[in-house]
């Protein structure tokens, strides 16, 4: 187990199900406890902290809206008293051609993906900067390094918080704060089995086995491949890292 997780407190988008609930459990069972942030109910996710031993809030929130993160940051904080730990997971990742796409389309992308990494990791980092440590990481897509097409405002969404995690890196190093962002791999979860294959597939598991070739571990990736990446790079053990994006996707896209 990597070290220094132990009674930290952890705010985690995205994390009623799916990826976002995989790096709920693990961290819980590293020691942490967790505020689960989503628009879905996160009651399932609450019950698997606290089955690990661990203390769970749920926290309604739209995490574009600047207004609702700042609410969501006083319930935060009001139940925890500080917060060690962000992982900006809640995304959306809607297909459509580019020359269908609207300027509305667009921006509710960049505003559920990108937007929120800035909101959430801005209203946290304050009193990170205050206790000298904290842990940001963020969640890139291995989409910023593949043929994909009709994604152009998701993709567009990924390349900013991977330049964003870059950034964020420099200012905050001084004060013992490291940002990392992962890069997942099309994964199964609730959210891409909720939506239509891309054109040319008849079923999302026809897609999902498609990019399994494309890979160096040919299987379908899943939420579980994630939570050691999660638990390292907001450990102690990864002190010394910071400003990179992990590429966790069988080994499909190299940098």
């Amino acid at each position: 187990m990597a070290k220094g997780h132990k009674d930290k407190v952890a705010v985690i988008t995205g994390a009623a199900n799916g990826i976002g609930q995989a790096f709920a459990e693990r961290l819980a069972e590293d020691g942490v406890d967790i505020a689960v942030v989503d628009l879905a109910d996160g009651a399932a996710t609450v019950k698997l902290v606290e089955a690990a031993g661990r203390q769970a809030i749920y926290v309604k929130c739209d995490v574009s809206s600047e207004e609702a993160v700042a609410a969501m940051a006083k319930t935060v904080n009001a139940k925890f008293s500080h917060v060690d730990i962000v992982v900006n997971c809640a995304g959306i990742f809607p297909q459509k051609d580019f020359a269908e796409m609207t300027f509305a389309d667009w921006r509710k992308v960049l505003g559920t993906n990108l937007d929120s990494t800035f909101l959430v990791s801005s209203a946290f980092v304050p009193g990170m900067r205050k206790r000298k440590w904290g842990r940001v990481v963020n969640m890139a897509s291995s989409t910023f390094g593949s043929v994909v097409m009709g994604f152009a405002h998701y993709v567009a969404s990924k390349g900013g918080i991977i330049g964003f995690t870059r950034a964020l890196a420099s200012d905050l190093a001084g004060d013992g704060i490291t940002v990392n962002a992962i890069a997942p791999g099309l994964t199964r979860s609730p959210g891409t089995l909720a939506r239509s294959p891309r054109a040319g597939f008849a079923t999302m598991e026809d897609e999902f086995l498609s990019v399994a070739q494309m890979q160096a571990i040919k299987r379908v990736e899943a939420p579980d491949d994630l939570v050691g990446a999660v638990s390292f790079l907001t450990s102690d053990d990864a002190a010394f890292i910071t400003g990179q994006t992990l590429n966790v996707d069988g080994g499909r896209v190299r940098t």
